[in-house]
């Protein structure tokens, strides 16, 4: 795993490309587990705020991992 590019050393497209590369299908549903984190939602609006400068990758992660729906 890299480490995600910070919002003020990279441009809206390199976080892009870091989110989709981070969390790309595997193929191995039973060992991957990260369709369980993302809940069937679409990665791009998960991350939108990373994406578009607004708050670090970490932060937007804890926000996925801890909600309950």
């Amino acid at each position: 795993m890299m480490i995600p590019p910070s919002i003020e050393q990279s441009t809206k497209e390199e976080r892009r490309a870091y989110v989709l590369d981070e969390w790309k299908c595997l193929h191995n549903c039973e060992l991957c587990g990260k369709c369980h984190v993302l809940k069937g939602q679409d990665v791009e609006v998960l991350y939108a705020d990373y994406i578009e400068g607004l708050r670090s990758y970490m932060d937007v992660t804890i926000d996925i991992r801890n909600r309950s729906y």
